[in-house]
């Protein structure tokens, strides 16, 4: 069976298309890109690194804008980005080309993440199994990961980074004429380089 995982390049989205492809699914990664910048490198080559499958999806912009426009309302990026990750799944949805649709969300993730009236909504309208980490805490992954990947850990920037967060600070910066940096956070992120060699 044909499963998309939507896909950043870090742990958590690398280790559900481990699970998945290790449970038998055709396993394909997704990266969404709206146009603006090339976001989906850094995750095309931690793809490439777990000989998986990579593509970027490409989504209408105006999904970014809107995105955009509640970030600004309200300050901060958190309802923002939960609204465009809702769209891109259904996005894909739409597009009849999968069965099962994942991603690496998990149970302690505030966002993004759909609750489970919007998951059964989701799999009743399109007919389709949404699969996430939502069982797993921070602790789990984390030992799963290590015994699992080689990951580097860096400040997030736009060359290491395939969250919906390039595009959205590319576009506040360029277009908006605002400084992305006064809305997020400086933080660090994971990507997976390649898989660990066990004897």
């Amino acid at each position: 069976m044909k499963a998309c995982v939507l896909y950043s390049g870090g742990k958590d989205s690398s280790l559900i298309a481990i699970l998945l492809k290790r449970m038998g699914f055709d396993v394909e990664l997704r990266t969404a890109n709206f146009g603006v910048y090339e976001s989906y490198i850094p995750a095309s080559l931690s793809a490439k690194s777990l000989n998986f499958p990579h593509r970027a999806f490409e989504i209408n912009k105006n999904i970014l804008n809107n995105a955009i426009d509640i970030i600004l309302k309200d300050g901060f990026p958190n309802n923002g980005i939960s609204y465009l990750h809702k769209e891109v799944i259904e996005e894909i949805a739409k597009s009849n080309s999968y069965k099962v649709i994942a991603d690496g969300t998990r149970r302690d993730d505030k966002t993004p993440k759909l609750n489970k009236n919007e998951i059964r909504s989701l799999e009743d309208r399109y007919n389709i199994q949404y699969i996430n980490l939502d069982s797993f805490g921070y602790k789990t992954i984390e030992f799963l990961v290590s015994n699992l990947f080689e990951i580097i850990h860096e400040k997030s920037n736009k060359e290491n980074s395939s969250d919906y967060e390039v595009e959205i600070r590319t576009l506040i910066d360029k277009e908006y004429n605002k400084n992305s940096e006064d809305l997020f956070p400086e933080h660090y992120q994971t990507r997976v380089v390649g898989l660990k060699n066990k004897n």
